[in-house]
């Protein structure tokens, strides 16, 4: 009994024996060392900016006005083409389908309640302001909303509908994703990520949503088809900009406070909207100022508040989005029809009455109506509360996430028993343009800090990389390590700190270790909340993926770690005295499904820099985010366009073979410490 119980104690001096003999990374000594601060969230923000900036498209500079309807043509082809991505042709092309669900009447008009569809099995609502006597062909009006509990029933919007519609106006107020009817948490925008992951670009849906409605205004007998309109507040004031660019059955368009250039939007990222506004590539090729310029010769008016407290404030966009377009309107013949109105009473984020004025004026001028400028003395008496607007939906409507959901089920993924070649190049290939993989490498590693002590050795660095950005990591090993030790690299969702366990024990066991944030893990976020989405989206629209960027950085840093290099900066021109040609590839341990996605990826694209990948906390496919989403907000490498429309893990497997990549890796208990 007495040598069952001496087993364990003999194993354990048994095994202490095979290790160096002075390792002492213990977690006392490691904490501090993780913890380190490396990289500031102003450093990676300016960064992500510069990086950016560099990827804006330049406004053309047409001869003629040819020469400019045909750049037009082809930049709304473009756009369009980046909008429908992954969408189903049918879905696209059918025709509006609206249902009459009630009717209000009111002195002066009348409240016309619709219930439509956006795709098969998610249904909107809308209202349709009548004039209480329709006699031949009317003009009409878009109306759409922004950010707002109460949707389509928020008082300025009411107001400027009852105006609309007592001049002689058919005015189609709808609801917006996300809001009044439709408002649900997974309605929430920043959602479509899972759409695009399924390989359907996010903002088709939020484009379909807006364009029913254009096609039930195009198609009423009793419209004016050449007096169509569109306008709308912040959101939609962004929805107004973006319809009314692509599309051109809308003739005067009145956009408030919703959009700004991406220049501007780059320099404040407060600025750039939600996911929908900075979706996939739609600002790689033609910019929201190109839009604005697909606008001329149609009469525009551009409502901004001089002290804006949401977004888009007058005197920070106008450049962008105004004095850079006043020559396209020159160029067609009618630079008199952009004009700009700048807000001072409330002068916040708002369509108020002095907005909803000039929006009268403007629109009765373009319509060739005889009406007042002002807004009848009645109107505060005549908003409805958001229960007598309701139109009411199916229970079994769809959302953004069960839409999303729909669509992953239709998703198989079936590798080859046996993956030749061939198959492995072409998946590669496809690999890499999905998530616009382009190499990099270390320029410069920033040996920031440096500790020797009870002979564990540390050097925190910052790694500066060939396309102009950084990431921080922490490189640990006993002084007395043996040469053929190993490589270790360590990648965790939550940061270099949640690493402790494995470090100490990889230390321990003689390995090398590099705890490593690649670009949006850890500390190498541009800062918190509104700046850390929005610069993060922002790598999405202008074409590139922060997956492919982060997946590029750990490779960067595996063959850095093979090179052998850690001993502080070579000088310029120094030759290496020993390279390393046969440099062994490195074991990674990742810890969350962000990090494991990101190795896992890298692998399958440089498979010969790694030997295993060992993934813990993990998902055993990406179609568990679509049952149990992560936080959409701080997931944005994961979300990937057409990412699980053509890939998961047991396809990356076999491309990133000879590799041994397990899914199930268990956490790390300390040993000897």
């Amino acid at each position: 009994m007495s040598t069952m119980r001496n087993i364990p104690i003999l194993a354990v001096l048994l095994c202490s024996c095979l290790l160096p003999a002075s390792a002492q990374a213990t977690g006392d000594a490691l904490d501090p060392l993780l913890k380190q601060p490396l990289q500031s969230p102003v450093m990676v923000s300016e960064e992500l900016r510069q990086f950016m900036l560099k990827r804006v498209p330049k406004l053309p500079a047409p001869s003629s006005p040819a020469d400019w309807q045909k750049e037009a043509e082809r930049l709304r082809a473009h756009e369009l083409s980046v909008i429908y991505h992954g969408w189903p042709r049918e879905w696209v092309e059918a025709k509006p389908n609206f249902e009459k669900v009630g009717e209000i009447a009111r002195p002066g008009y009348r409240i016309v309640k619709l219930r439509y569809e956006i795709v098969p099995g998610f249904r909107s609502t809308a209202l349709l302001y009548e004039p209480e006597h329709m006699t031949g062909k009317m003009p009409a009006i878009l109306d759409v909303n922004g950010h707002g509990a109460g949707g389509k029933a928020v008082e300025h919007k009411q107001k400027r509908c009852i105006n609309q519609a007592r001049r002689g106006i058919l005015a189609l107020s709808l609801e917006w994703i996300g809001m009044g009817e439709l408002s649900s948490p997974d309605n929430q925008h920043d959602q479509i990520g899972l759409l695009d992951l399924a390989g359907a670009n996010g903002v088709g849906l939020f484009y379909l949503a807006m364009r029913r409605g254009l096609d039930y205004l195009y198609d009423d007998p009793q419209v004016d088809r050449t007096r169509i309109g569109m306008t709308g507040l912040s959101g939609g004031g962004w929805q107004t900009m973006l319809l009314s660019s692509l599309d051109t059955r809308i003739g005067p368009s009145v956009p408030v406070a919703g959009f700004s250039s991406l220049t501007t939007a780059i320099e404040h990222p407060e600025y750039a909207g939600d996911a929908e506004q900075n979706a996939p590539d739609m600002r790689s090729v033609a910019d929201y100022a190109h839009l604005m310029a697909l606008r001329a010769p149609r009469p525009t008016l551009l409502i901004y508040n001089a002290m804006d407290d949401c977004c888009f404030r007058a005197g920070v966009v106008k450049q962008g989005v105004y004095t850079d377009i006043q020559p396209f309107f020159a160029l067609m013949g009618s630079p008199g029809d952009l004009e700009w109105y700048v807000n001072e009473n409330p002068g916040t984020h708002n369509y108020q009455i002095d907005s909803r004025q000039q929006s009268y004026r403007f629109f009765d001028r373009a319509f060739h109506l005889q009406a007042s400028d002002q807004e009848d003395a009645d109107t505060d008496t005549e908003v409805q509360t958001a229960a007598e607007l309701a139109v009411g939906l199916p229970g079994t409507n769809l959302t953004i996430v069960g839409l999303a959901r729909q669509l992953a089920q239709s998703i198989h993924h079936d590798p080859p028993a046996q993956a030749d070649a061939s198959w492995v190049e072409k998946q590669r290939q496809q690999l890499r343009e999905v998530v616009r993989f382009e190499p990099v490498t270390v320029t410069h590693a920033w040996p920031l800090t440096e500790t020797h002590q009870r002979g564990l050795e540390s050097r925190g660095y910052r790694f500066e990389f060939s396309n102009g950005l950084s990431a921080p990591g922490v490189l640990l090993q006993s002084a007395v390590r043996p040469r053929n030790g190993g490589t270790t690299l360590l990648i965790s969702d939550s940061g270099r700190a949640s690493m402790l366990a494995e470090a100490g024990n990889d230390v321990n066991r003689g390995q090398r270790v590099l705890v490593f944030d690649p670009l949006l893990l850890g500390e190498n976020v541009p800062g918190t909340g509104d700046d850390y989405s929005s610069l993060a989206q922002m790598l999405n629209t202008v074409g590139e993926r922060p997956l492919g960027l982060a997946a590029a950085q750990v490779a960067a840093i595996a063959q850095w770690l093979q090179a052998d290099s850690i001993d502080g900066s070579s000088t310029p021109g120094a030759r290496i005295a020993n390279p390393n040609p046969a440099a062994a590839p490195l074991r990674v341990v990742t810890n969350g499904p962000r990090a494991e996605t990101v190795a896992i990826v890298s692998a399958a694209i440089v498979p010969q820099l790694y030997s295993s990948i060992e993934a813990r906390h993990a998902i055993a496919s990406l179609g568990e985010l679509f049952t149990h989403p992560l936080d959409v907000h701080d997931a944005q490498e994961v979300m990937c366009l057409d990412l699980y429309r053509y890939f998961d893990f047991n396809t990356l497997s076999p491309m990133a073979a000879p590799v041994k990549i397990d899914l199930a890796g268990k956490d790390a208990q300390p040993i000897f410490w």
